[in-house]
């Protein structure tokens, strides 16, 4: 419906020409440039010559030289465009929107299980079908990323979240409870076009410097939304025993968020592209702006599987967001089991949760982009998110004003740790696409959210709060054992350091077979003089 509207804007920064700067296209390749010293970064008096050869060169053969063209003595041209702010924005936007439909409904679950006539289990699968429509979707959707671009992505996301929001409006009946639950699945379809694109906006439209607080931001709208949707519903819809009230208060919600979800679907058809006119990072102008005849998405998946590292954080970031979905639905149960009418201090709390959350993910990202401490951020965020877990079980009662600061200081470390994992993601498994990588982390954090949600609700309702989270504690700690033992190798940023000394060069992968099977990368071959950079490990 919407392929039509995919447009490809990365032209040739040098030039303005239509070859890429990133070295996956092959360029007319001149006399001698197999010689090793023809590839060679000229220093000193070397590079004064090598410029007045470069003069002398015909056009043809000068360009050749370029990163891409065989030469690699000289670097690649990078910028930063303005538009990058404006899709930042709209796809945060977006995301907070379904990241407010899927909380919706937990956050007065008593509420809308005595307006459908259902229990309140049934209502609880309106928020697990976010995690379960990802598990089976997360891979046809990274293809389609990966083959088609951002902006087709984007478009889907936004345009299945507006369909679904409107369908809701239709939902707002005693008798109807099969109709919003058909429009929240369609809601959890446009989740899996979205959840995976904050560390691909950020790596395509940032810089290497601020590239990481760019993803904390994208990701900072999806909870903005879960703040959102767990203070308004409260507001919106409260607890009265008149069902007609509580259907027109309803229809209030729905219609209310599918004027929005409309707006920022014609704000995304306008405002996303798939990328900025000139690379961001040098990290970006060595890969190639398309992917190459030989790529394979399955094989992209088996380098990430191969990788020790990466399938350690994969479970690691599954348990920890998984605990914080599981938290998250299961709030309004945890309230209401220990207080009385209190749907809308239940509200708040979430609301105190994600909001500190929110902060701590902007602190982080600001962090990372100084200091580059992949793994010992994770791990000290992973550490203080335990004892934060422990403190809220046991403060649950007797005072629900206590509840407030400890879920305040919860959130700041749980929340503030899903940027972390996807940044830590796309270094580790560079140059593999970041919309595989964080793909595969969000495909985890489902599968375990899904299970957490149910075996804590269980726990919650045969016994009582304190044993559900008890038994996300235990997995918590499970999590930083794991944690401690990835080993950070910074691809990533190793790159951007050794442009800068013209240390790096990028060859197109022209005969995959002749590549070691453990050295293949879909379509670009990245070749570095000194080992990547790696932080402590145990």
């Amino acid at each position: 419906m919407v392929a039509g509207l995919l447009e490809q804007e990365h032209v040739r920064a040098d030039t303005g020409g239509q070859d890429d700067v990133a070295g996956g296209r092959k360029s007319p390749e001149p006399e001698g440039a197999s010689d090793p010293t023809y590839a060679a970064a000229p220093t000193g008096g070397a590079r004064e010559a090598e410029g007045e050869r470069e003069k002398e060169l015909p056009p043809d053969e000068s360009e050749a030289m370029l990163p891409g063209g065989g030469g690699g003595g000289a670097e690649p041209e990078t910028g930063l465009s303005r538009r990058r702010f404006a899709v930042l924005a709209v796809f945060s936007l977006s995301s907070l929107v379904n990241a407010f439909q899927w909380i919706q409904y937990g956050i007065i679950a008593n509420v809308f299980a005595r307006f459908y006539g259902v229990t309140t289990d049934k209502v609880d699968w309106l928020s697990i079908v976010y995690m379960a429509a990802y598990v089976p979707l997360i891979f046809p959707a990274t293809w389609l990323l990966d083959r088609r671009g951002l902006r087709l992505t984007a478009l889907l996301g936004s345009g299945l979240n507006c369909a679904g929001a409107w369908l809701k409006c239709a939902s707002a009946g005693p008798a109807l409870f099969g109709v919003t639950a058909g429009a929240q699945v369609i809601c959890s379809v446009a989740q899996v076009f979205i959840l995976g694109l904050p560390s691909r906006i950020a790596s395509v439209w940032f810089g290497p410097r601020e590239v990481s607080t760019a993803c904390a931001t994208a990701v900072l709208g999806n909870q903005l939304g879960t703040a959102i949707g767990f203070l308004l519903p409260p507001v919106l819809v409260p607890n009265t025993q008149d069902i007609e009230v509580t259907g027109h208060n309803i229809s209030v919600m729905f219609y209310g968020t599918a004027a929005v979800s409309t707006a920022l679907f014609l704000l995304t058809v306008i405002v996303i592209k798939d990328r900025p006119l000139l690379p961001p990072s040098h990290a970006q102008a060595v890969l190639p702006s398309s992917l190459s005849e030989d790529y394979s998405y399955k094989r992209s998946i088996v380098n990430l599987m191969k990788n020790k590292a990466f399938v350690l954080l994969l479970v690691s970031y599954g348990i920890m967001t998984g605990s914080f979905y599981s938290v998250s639905t299961l709030l309004n149960q945890m309230i209401m089991a220990l207080y009385k009418d209190q749907e809308l201090n239940a509200g708040r709390i979430g609301l105190t949760l994600v909001v500190a959350g929110m902060v701590g993910s902007i602190l982080c990202g600001v962090w990372l982009d100084h200091t580059k401490m992949y793994k010992m951020t994770t791990l000290m965020v992973y550490v203080l998110s335990f004892l934060g877990m422990l403190v809220f079980t046991f403060t649950l009662q007797p005072n629900i004003l206590l509840v407030f600061f400890t879920a305040g200081a919860l959130g700041f470390f749980m929340t503030g740790y899903l940027p972390l994992g996807f940044e830590f993601g796309v270094e580790i498994t560079y140059p593999e696409s970041e919309g595989t990588s964080s793909g595969l982390l969000n495909a985890f954090a489902q599968i375990f959210g899904i299970i957490f949600t149910l075996i804590q609700g269980k726990l919650i309702t045969n016994h009582n709060p304190m044993v559900g989270n008890l038994f996300l504690c235990a997995w918590i700690f499970l999590g930083i054992l794991l944690t401690a033992f990835i080993k950070s190798e910074l691809k990533r940023n190793n790159v951007n350091m050794e442009v800068d000394d013209h240390h790096l060069k990028a060859l197109p992968a022209e005969c995959p077979e002749d590549v070691p099977p453990e050295k293949k990368t879909n379509g670009v071959k990245v070749e570095s003089s000194i080992s990547f950079s790696r932080e402590t490990s145990l």
